[in-house]
């Protein structure tokens, strides 16, 4: 990794917002017994209907200053099935429309944007700015893994951010983790949760030394029967090393979301 990599482009924080978050989305997992997990059909765990919304907290993780600050910015962000559809390959699927309030839901709901979600027979894709991810795979079990991110193109996140965390990610694999089907966050818990472990590298983190690169990216998703996705994480970001007198800076974003509000 050179040390005189490009600074982080000027961001737009809607546009974080759009893809970042794309993938929130409004279905669950069960969890009972492995036998049972296995025998389920997907459609069992798709809350997937018009009208139905989920609202979530998300802590946004930013770098400012040229990368040599960082800010965390609160929001509340809703996500509401607007319709049937037919998604871009011709295929039955849900329109969500997604909204952004101030934290304490004091302003107003102001649109950031659409996707769309496909459950099809063995899983569940969700498309947005030509990004198709695959969320749910069948079987339900520990031992099924899968490329969630095989549709994507080369460095999907180029646009926003100079790094190379995103350089791989066609090839990464996700994997369901039903060690523990509890979950606890913010004063709420919750049983019957499934895992979705995407990814999970790092490198001279923590950052001992400023003189060395580090990276970080962290990939994670929870999801509880009868609600869908109640928890995110999701961190994708590099350091650069002092290259002179400016000092070194950080380049990406971190988002963690979790549910607040749902029907």
């Amino acid at each position: 990794m050179n040390a005189g990599k490009p600074l982080m482009r000027s961001l737009s924080l809607s546009r974080i917002i759009l893809l970042v978050l794309l993938p929130a989305i409004l279905f669950s997992c069960n969890k009972q017994t492995l036998e049972d997990f296995q025998n389920e059909p997907l459609s069992d765990y798709m809350p997937l209907q018009v009208g139905k919304y989920i609202t979530y907290r998300v802590d946004s993780l930013i770098f400012t200053n040229f990368g040599r600050d960082e800010e965390t910015h609160s929001y509340l962000v809703k996500h509401v099935i607007d319709a049937q559809i037919t998604d871009n390959l011709g295929r039955p699927a849900f329109r969500v429309f997604r909204y952004t309030n101030d934290v304490d839901g004091s302003g107003r709901w102001e649109p950031t944007g659409s996707y769309s979600i496909t459950p099809l027979k063995d899983r569940i894709e969700v498309t947005e700015d030509n990004l198709r991810f695959i969320k749910l795979l069948l079987p339900l079990s520990d031992k099924t893994t899968w490329k969630g991110n095989k549709f994507l193109g080369p460095s999907p996140y180029n646009t926003l951010f100079s790094f190379s965390n995103d350089d791989d990610m066609q090839d990464w694999d996700y994997q369901y983790n039903m060690d523990d089907t509890n979950f606890s966050y913010d004063g709420k818990s919750y049983s019957d949760v499934c895992t979705v472990e995407e990814a999970d590298e790092s490198f001279n983190v923590p950052i001992n030394n400023p003189g060395a690169y580090a990276s970080y990216t962290k990939a994670e998703e929870k999801y509880s029967k009868g609600i869908g996705l109640i928890y995110r994480d999701y961190s994708m970001w590099e350091y650069q090393p002092n290259t002179g007198s400016s000092g070194g800076y950080r380049v990406g974003f971190g988002i963690k979301m979790w549910m607040v509000d749902h029907n």
